[in-house]
């Protein structure tokens, strides 16, 4: 059976950890220079944290059931393959 899954160049992997920090930092920026009350910036603060908590909890989760997926895919397919083998192999009397 062939192993399919997706390998992420080392390129790719910091690109998307600075993309994140950058947005990160940006938003922290913004929240900081609202003009607005401390408690109002408190709960733009917690709702950030929530949004970027939930999505990657949401990530992980399409994620893990994907590969669960495929996981028992190939479970399935070498259950049909040994069971062919079974069939194809000449009965000893």
């Amino acid at each position: 059976m062939q192993d399919t899954t997706a390998k992420h160049s080392q390129n790719w992997t910091i690109f998307t950890v600075v993309s994140f920090a950058v947005a990160a930092i940006m938003m922290g920026l913004g929240i900081y220079n609202l003009e607005a009350s401390f408690s109002a910036k408190g709960f733009y603060t917690m709702a950030a944290i929530m949004l970027v908590h939930s999505a990657v909890t949401l990530t992980k989760t399409l994620r893990d059931r994907e590969e669960a997926s495929k996981f028992h895919n190939r479970l399935e397919d070498a259950k049909t393959e040994k069971l062919l083998m079974d069939i194809s192999k000449p009965e000893q009397a």
